[in-house]
């Protein structure tokens, strides 16, 4: 981290914000109190003459945003998704920049192509159209190929994003350092493990390749859902720097006007992409981490689809079945239960009191149970669920993270198609078919048919292995190295007999 020039990058980004006249309505957008207003104003003011000016012609918070870069375009993108955390004007401010941002030339982007395939555009597509979307990272082109005639879309990454984005972060892990070295109570939310989290994801999306075998596998898992539909890959027409993909005709998802002028039910179309979500995180443990409106179309049939891979998530079984458990206790109002898993996974310190952590999460539960979801305010619920975790000791759980983001993006789309669409009553069924296939008598079998899988795959080794753990046995040891061996023996043998059980069931099952 480059400790001056970083320091120069943050105070730019506070004049930028106060230059451009975001200041004022970041501040009210996060209801901030007097005293942080009034702190920001003073640092802001006197250096606002070093701030962008950004696009005059865009409202205040998106021209400080657009002007300062890549990785603050990502967050942006983020908040528009949250009308009730951040306000309806806000929302809409920065709704633009999901994919209407200011794009590069199209003599760029078809030099750019010619240098990935190594093939002139003219030989390749007989149109290669102007630039129709274009994002934080890159830009889309429709095209139609020479050969076939099929029409495409072609992904282009901006000249030196790379670069760009790497400032940007670089920044943010100096800002990071600064929060935990001079204010200590945010080292429980590990603001540098975050942002080497955010940094990480978005290492991704800068590789097109690695975006295009995300789609490739999204699509496999995703090919018998129903109302839900992907793009595929041109992988002939994909290298680091391009992706094609084929056309996905529809109407955007934020275009209420639109779609219901296609005669699309908005409340149904918000359910469904909850429950999409749900879904992927729980049966395949990979989703779509970027399902913002400017990521997703909905068909003329109906379908919803998507497109935007750079940015997916992964969580292992474990966490899964952590998270559904959570869910499900927050569903069925068991707070006790919720508060047992936090305990059992380790998210929150052995040390505290498990009904008292109950009890506080009941405060936050209970009064989302028996209100319209209009009346719910999503920014009041975080907020006071910050306030318990901190209580309790709880750190961040970098491997939730992209998890919990994404919810709350879903959430926000939801709530942008209808209103009174409420994830709790979503939720309930596709939370409860994972729980009876994950959680049950089948799921601790088929746990058992695995471990049995992995002890007979190691099964050619165990002789010798049980050789030379007995010669070393057989030589002089302390009595306590020797109590540990032969545990280390039973546990292995208990092993053995849990995993052969698991088999036998099976086979009779089968």
């Amino acid at each position: 981290m480059r400790g001056p020039h970083n320091i120069w990058r943050l105070i730019r980004t506070g004049a930028t914000l106060e230059r451009t006249g975001a200041m004022g309505v970041v501040l009210d957008a996060f209801d901030a109190p007097r005293s942080l207003r009034i702190l920001a104003r003073t640092l802001g003011f006197p250096f606002q003459w070093l701030g962008y000016r950004g696009d005059p012609s865009m409202p205040p918070a998106t021209r400080a945003i657009t002007a300062l870069g890549p990785a603050y375009i990502k967050f942006g993108q983020i908040l528009s998704t949250r009308p009730d955390v951040v306000g309806e004007d806000m929302a809409n401010q920065l709704r633009v920049l999901q994919d209407k941002l200011a794009p590069f030339p199209v003599e760029d982007a078809k030099r750019a192509v010619e240098e990935e395939l190594g093939v002139a555009v003219d030989e390749i597509f007989s149109d290669f159209s102007e630039p129709i979307a274009a994002a934080s990272i890159a830009q889309v082109h429709r095209a139609r190929l020479r050969d076939s005639g099929e029409y495409v879309a072609v992904k282009v990454l901006r000249p030196n994003v790379e670069r760009a984005f790497a400032r940007d972060v670089d920044a943010f892990y100096f800002a990071a350092w600064m929060a935990e070295v001079f204010a200590p109570f945010s080292r429980r939310l590990r603001p540098r493990d975050v942002i080497a989290h955010f940094d990480g994801v978005v290492q991704g999306e800068l590789d097109l390749r690695l975006e295009a075998a995300a789609a490739s596998e999204f699509a496999a898992n995703t090919e018998r859902d129903e109302g839900f539909q992907l793009p595929r890959v041109i992988w002939p027409l994909s290298g680091r720097r391009v992706m094609t993909l084929g056309w996905a005709d529809g109407v955007n998802l934020g275009d209420n006007a639109a779609l219901d002028a296609a005669g699309h039910d908005r409340r149904a179309l918000g359910e469904r992409v909850l429950r999409l979500f749900l879904n992927h995180a729980l049966r395949d443990g990979y989703f779509h981490a970027d399902m913002h409106q400017g990521n997703l179309k909905v068909a003329p049939n109906g379908d919803i689809i998507a497109y935007d891979f750079g940015i997916m998530g992964h969580i292992d079984e474990y966490t899964r079945r952590v998270y559904a458990e959570i869910l499900y206790g927050f569903i069925r109002r068991d707070y006790k239960r919720v508060a047992e898993v936090h305990f059992e996974a380790g998210y929150v310190p052995a040390d505290r009191d498990v009904d008292e952590f109950a009890r506080a999460l009941r405060a936050v539960g209970e009064p989302i149970f028996g209100m319209d979801a209009t009346q719910i305010s999503m920014g009041r619920v975080l907020t006071y669920l910050f306030e318990v975790t901190e209580r309790f000791g709880m750190e961040t759980r970098t491997e939730l993270i992209l998890l919990q983001r994404t919810m709350v993006v879903v959430e926000g789309v939801a709530r942008s198609l209808h209103p009174s669409v409420n994830i709790w009553e979503v939720a309930r069924p596709v939370v409860e078919d994972y729980i009876k296939g994950s959680i049950g008598p089948r799921a601790i079998l088929r746990d058992l048919t695995n471990t049995a899988r992995v002890l007979a795959r190691f099964g050619p080794r165990l002789p010798r292995l049980v050789e030379d753990a007995l010669i070393r046995q057989s030589q002089p040891q302390p009595v306590r190295e020797k109590r540990r061996f032969w545990r280390y023996v039973l546990v292995g043998i208990v092993g053995l007999l849990l995993g052969a059980s698991g088999v036998i069931a099976l086979t009779e099952i089968l």
